[in-house]
Protein backbone atom coordinates (compact mmCIF):
# COMPACT_ATOMS: atom_id res chain seq x y z
CA UNK A 1 0.00 0.00 0.00
CA UNK A 2 1.00 3.61 -0.58
CA UNK A 3 0.68 6.31 2.06
CA UNK A 4 -0.12 9.81 0.85
CA UNK A 5 0.99 12.52 3.24
CA UNK A 6 0.46 16.26 3.37
CA UNK A 7 3.47 17.94 5.01
CA UNK A 8 2.74 21.51 6.14
CA UNK A 9 5.37 24.01 7.25
CA UNK A 10 4.36 25.58 10.56
CA UNK A 11 4.50 29.29 9.76
CA UNK A 12 2.63 32.37 10.87
CA UNK A 13 2.17 33.86 7.42
CA UNK A 14 -0.92 33.89 5.26
CA UNK A 15 0.84 31.72 2.68
CA UNK A 16 0.26 27.99 2.87
CA UNK A 17 3.50 26.08 2.38
CA UNK A 18 3.06 22.34 1.98
CA UNK A 19 4.06 19.29 -0.01
CA UNK A 20 1.99 16.23 -0.90
CA UNK A 21 4.08 13.06 -0.88
CA UNK A 22 3.60 9.38 -1.66
CA UNK A 23 5.65 6.66 0.02
CA UNK A 24 5.34 2.92 0.59
CA UNK A 25 3.85 1.95 3.95
CA UNK A 26 6.80 -0.41 4.53
CA UNK A 27 9.41 2.35 4.04
CA UNK A 28 11.06 3.78 7.15
CA UNK A 29 10.69 7.14 8.84
CA UNK A 30 14.21 7.85 7.57
CA UNK A 31 12.87 7.47 4.02
CA UNK A 32 10.08 9.92 4.87
CA UNK A 33 12.65 12.29 6.42
CA UNK A 34 14.68 12.15 3.18
CA UNK A 35 11.77 13.01 0.88
CA UNK A 36 10.58 15.79 3.21
CA UNK A 37 14.01 17.44 3.30
CA UNK A 38 14.45 17.08 -0.46
CA UNK A 39 10.98 18.39 -1.30
CA UNK A 40 11.45 21.48 0.89
CA UNK A 41 14.98 22.15 -0.44
CA UNK A 42 17.06 21.18 2.60
CA UNK A 43 20.29 19.22 2.29
CA UNK A 44 19.24 16.72 4.98
CA UNK A 45 22.46 17.02 6.99
CA UNK A 46 20.91 18.45 10.17
CA UNK A 47 19.50 16.57 13.14
CA UNK A 48 15.80 15.76 12.89
CA UNK A 49 13.06 13.95 14.79
CA UNK A 50 9.52 12.80 14.29
CA UNK A 51 7.06 12.95 17.17
CA UNK A 52 3.88 10.94 17.39
CA UNK A 53 0.93 13.31 17.65
CA UNK A 54 -2.79 13.33 18.35
CA UNK A 55 -5.66 15.29 16.79
CA UNK A 56 -4.71 18.39 18.82
CA UNK A 57 -1.14 18.20 17.45
CA UNK A 58 0.33 17.53 20.90
CA UNK A 59 3.93 16.31 20.77
CA UNK A 60 4.29 12.68 21.86
CA UNK A 61 7.02 10.04 21.67
CA UNK A 62 10.19 11.04 19.81
CA UNK A 63 11.70 8.99 17.00
CA UNK A 64 15.07 10.50 16.09
CA UNK A 65 17.45 10.36 13.16
CA UNK A 66 20.46 9.52 15.34
CA UNK A 67 20.76 7.95 18.76
CA UNK A 68 22.10 10.68 21.04
CA UNK A 69 20.79 9.25 24.29
CA UNK A 70 21.96 6.75 26.88
CA UNK A 71 18.51 5.20 26.66
CA UNK A 72 18.72 1.82 24.90
CA UNK A 73 15.01 1.97 24.11
CA UNK A 74 15.22 5.19 22.04
CA UNK A 75 13.51 4.71 18.68
CA UNK A 76 15.39 5.52 15.51
CA UNK A 77 14.00 6.51 12.11
CA UNK A 78 15.96 3.89 10.17
CA UNK A 79 14.55 1.11 12.39
CA UNK A 80 10.93 2.30 12.36
CA UNK A 81 8.62 1.44 9.47
CA UNK A 82 5.88 3.89 8.59
CA UNK A 83 3.10 1.35 9.07
CA UNK A 84 4.27 0.71 12.65
CA UNK A 85 3.55 4.32 13.69
CA UNK A 86 1.05 5.67 11.14
CA UNK A 87 -2.31 4.10 10.23
CA UNK A 88 -6.02 5.00 10.06
CA UNK A 89 -6.24 5.47 13.85
CA UNK A 90 -2.90 7.34 14.16
CA UNK A 91 -2.56 9.78 11.25
CA UNK A 92 -0.45 12.65 12.60
CA UNK A 93 3.23 13.24 13.17
CA UNK A 94 5.22 16.35 13.99
CA UNK A 95 8.56 16.63 12.19
CA UNK A 96 11.32 18.94 13.43
CA UNK A 97 14.36 19.56 11.24
CA UNK A 98 17.52 21.41 12.35
CA UNK A 99 17.16 21.94 16.08
CA UNK A 100 19.00 25.27 15.92
CA UNK A 101 16.51 26.73 13.42
CA UNK A 102 13.55 24.58 14.53
CA UNK A 103 11.88 24.04 11.17
CA UNK A 104 8.62 22.44 12.27
CA UNK A 105 6.21 20.54 10.05
CA UNK A 106 2.83 18.93 10.53
CA UNK A 107 2.73 15.58 8.75
CA UNK A 108 -0.67 14.01 8.20
CA UNK A 109 -1.65 10.79 6.50
CA UNK A 110 -4.27 11.89 3.99
CA UNK A 111 -4.95 8.67 2.12
CA UNK A 112 -3.93 5.04 1.73
CA UNK A 113 -4.04 3.80 -1.88
CA UNK A 114 -2.90 0.84 -3.93
CA UNK A 115 0.55 1.00 -5.48
CA UNK A 116 0.48 2.13 -9.11
CA UNK A 117 2.46 -0.06 -11.50
CA UNK A 118 5.37 1.81 -13.06
CA UNK A 119 5.50 4.61 -10.45
CA UNK A 120 8.66 5.28 -8.46
CA UNK A 121 8.27 5.79 -4.74
CA UNK A 122 8.74 7.94 -2.76
CA UNK A 123 7.08 10.47 -5.01
CA UNK A 124 6.55 14.23 -4.70
CA UNK A 125 2.99 14.78 -5.95
CA UNK A 126 2.29 18.47 -5.34
CA UNK A 127 4.12 21.62 -4.21
CA UNK A 128 2.43 24.70 -2.69
CA UNK A 129 4.34 27.79 -1.58
CA UNK A 130 7.96 28.88 -1.31
CA UNK A 131 10.06 28.00 1.71
CA UNK A 132 11.37 31.15 3.44
CA UNK A 133 15.12 31.69 3.82
CA UNK A 134 14.92 31.31 7.59
CA UNK A 135 12.68 29.22 9.80
CA UNK A 136 9.54 30.98 11.01
CA UNK A 137 9.92 32.34 14.54
CA UNK A 138 8.19 30.33 17.22
CA UNK A 139 6.23 32.14 19.87
CA UNK A 140 6.64 30.20 23.08
CA UNK A 141 4.23 30.67 25.95
CA UNK A 142 6.76 32.62 28.03
CA UNK A 143 7.37 34.97 25.08
CA UNK A 144 3.68 35.77 24.83
CA UNK A 145 3.73 37.33 28.31
CA UNK A 146 6.14 40.25 27.99
CA UNK A 147 5.33 41.45 31.53
CA UNK A 148 7.73 39.11 33.33
CA UNK A 149 9.47 41.72 35.45
CA UNK A 150 8.27 40.02 38.63
CA UNK A 151 8.35 36.37 39.56
CA UNK A 152 5.27 34.72 41.03
CA UNK A 153 6.76 35.25 44.49
CA UNK A 154 6.79 39.02 43.90
CA UNK A 155 10.57 39.42 43.47
CA UNK A 156 11.68 41.99 40.93
CA UNK A 157 14.38 40.44 38.72
CA UNK A 158 16.08 43.82 38.31
CA UNK A 159 16.21 44.56 42.05
CA UNK A 160 19.55 43.02 43.03
CA UNK A 161 19.68 44.83 46.37
CA UNK A 162 16.49 43.13 47.51
CA UNK A 163 17.67 39.60 46.76
CA UNK A 164 19.32 39.26 50.17
CA UNK A 165 22.60 37.55 49.31
CA UNK A 166 26.24 38.45 49.80
CA UNK A 167 27.86 39.37 46.47
CA UNK A 168 31.30 38.46 47.82
CA UNK A 169 30.33 35.05 49.15
CA UNK A 170 33.55 33.30 48.12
Amino acid sequence: MIYRFRVILDNDTEDDIFRDLEIRETDTLEDLHNIITQSFGFDGSEMASFYLSNDAWDQGEEISLFDLSDNASARLMNETSLDSVVHEAQTKLIYVYDFLSMWTFYVELAEIVDETEGHDYPNLMFVQGQVPDTAPEKLFEADADDDLEEFEDGLDIDDYDGLDFDENWN
